[in-house]
Formats: structure tokens, C-alpha cells, sequence
């Protein structure tokens, strides 16, 4: 999805990158993010993606002179690829792109550590007994 600035503005509830998933949009590309919705897309899934606004106003020039125009997105190289093979590079967090590789959300990333929690509640139990008479 292409967009201009300040996308998500007013949308502080996962609702909106429910929605925006839901119909089929995995990534948004604007000049910048309301900063609750920013967090939120991550957390769901959806990958924000931060350009300049002349990049932003090039892409849309393009896609409303040409029918059917798609973008590539590489995550993985942090590039937006036009149908012409112009690329934009955008930057993305360590953790927030291992997260989207993985398919990870927060309790995922929990779940990762779900050994290590098991045996701190066994030992917990143990210490603490009086907690889980």
C-alpha cells in the first residue's frame, strides 16, 4: 500500500493494521507513521516502510501511469524494487526484521524462552511452596 505522511493518524488500536492485513496488504510504504500505528503494524505483522516523500510521490506517479504496477518489497535487503528495477533502500531495527522474518510477535518471541520459564517455575515452586497450596 502506498501512502502519504502521517499515515495511521488517529488509528492507536491494532484494529487498524487488523484491517489493512486483512485485506491482503502486508507492508506500507509513506513518508512517515503516526507512531502508535508504526508500533502496532510491527506487532502484527504488517511492515511499515519509511521513504522519502519525492521517492513516495515518484511511486505514486508511476502506479497511476501504469495498470496492474507492483512493487517488490526484499526485506531481507531492505529495498522497495519498482517493476523498472529502481530500488529505495529503507531502514528497519535488527529485532523488528528477525521478528517479520520469522513470523514472530511478542508472544512468539516468548515462547522462544518457553524452557527456560518452565524450569524457573519448577524452581519457583520448590522455594515458594506456600504460593501454590
Amino acid at each position: 500500500m502506498l501512502a502519504r505522511r502521517n499515515f495511521g493518524c488517529g488509528s492507536s488500536r491494532e484494529h487498524a493494521p487488523w484491517a489493512i492485513e486483512d485485506y491482503g496488504f502486508r507492508a506500507i510504504i509513506a513518508p512517515s507513521f503516526a507512531d502508535i500505528f508504526f508500533s502496532n503494524c510491527y506487532k502484527n505483522g504488517v511492515l511499515p516502510v519509511v521513504l522519502t516523500a519525492a521517492s513516495v510521490d515518484k511511486l505514486f506517479a508511476e502506479c497511476f501511469a501504469r495498470e496492474g504496477y507492483k512493487l517488490e518489497i526484499d526485506l531481507l535487503s531492505q529495498t522497495v524494487i519498482t517493476p523498472s528495477g529502481e530500488s529505495f533502500d529503507f531502514e528497519i531495527t535488527p529485532h523488528r526484521k528477525h521478528c517479520l522474518m520469522n513470523g514472530l510477535d511478542e508472544i512468539g518471541l516468548t515462547l522462544q524462552h518457553a524452557d527456560a520459564i518452565k524450569a524457573f517455575e519448577a524452581m519457583h515452586r520448590l522455594a515458594q511452596p506456600w504460593l501454590f497450596a
